[in-house]
C-alpha cells in the first residue's frame, strides 16, 4: 500500500505518472513484452473529441483509454502506422479516488490492467489476476 499523504492540493501529473510506472512493471514482464513499445500519457481530461465518441456524458465517466490495434484485430503483415498508447486521465482518476477511499495507487495499477486488458482482449477474470500479480 502507498501512502500519497495528505494533500493541500491535488497530486499532480507527475505523481500519477511515476504511479503509473510503478505499476506497470508489477505486470508480468512476458506480457510487458507481448505490449512492445506502448506509451502511457497521463493527461487531466480526455479531450472533446474522445468523450463524443466514447458517448460520456461528463469528462468524468472515461477514467483511461487505450489507442492502438488491440492485439485480436492485428495481423502479422500488419505495417504499424501509429505507436499504441494508452491514457490514464488524471482529473477522473483523483475523483473516483476521492469517492471511494481506495489506495490511489491501486485505482491507477487498476485502471492501468484494464486498459491493458483490452489490448489483449483479457476477460475481467484475466484482469482481476493481473491485478493480483505481486
Amino acid at each position: 500500500m502507498h501512502d500519497v499523504g495528505r494533500h493541500s492540493t491535488p497530486p499532480e501529473t507527475k505523481h500519477l505518472e511515476a504511479l503509473a510506472r510503478e505499476a506497470y512493471a508489477t505486470i508480468p514482464a512476458d506480457l510487458r513484452d507481448a505490449l512492445g513499445n506502448v506509451v502511457i500519457h497521463v493527461l487531466d481530461f480526455p479531450d472533446d473529441d474522445t468523450l463524443e465518441e466514447m458517448d460520456c456524458e461528463s469528462p468524468f465517466d472515461l477514467l483511461g483509454l487505450y489507442r492502438g490495434t488491440s492485439l485480436l484485430a492485428k495481423s502479422s503483415l500488419d505495417v504499424p502506422d501509429d505507436m499504441d498508447m494508452i491514457f490514464l486521465y488524471r482529473r477522473p482518476i483523483l475523483d473516483y479516488w476521492c469517492d471511494s477511499g481506495e489506495d490511489l495507487a491501486e485505482v491507477v495499477k487498476h485502471v492501468l490492467v484494464h486498459e491493458i486488458g483490452h489490448h489483449f482482449g483479457f476477460s475481467d477474470d484475466d484482469m482481476e489476476q493481473i491485478e493480483s500479480y505481486p
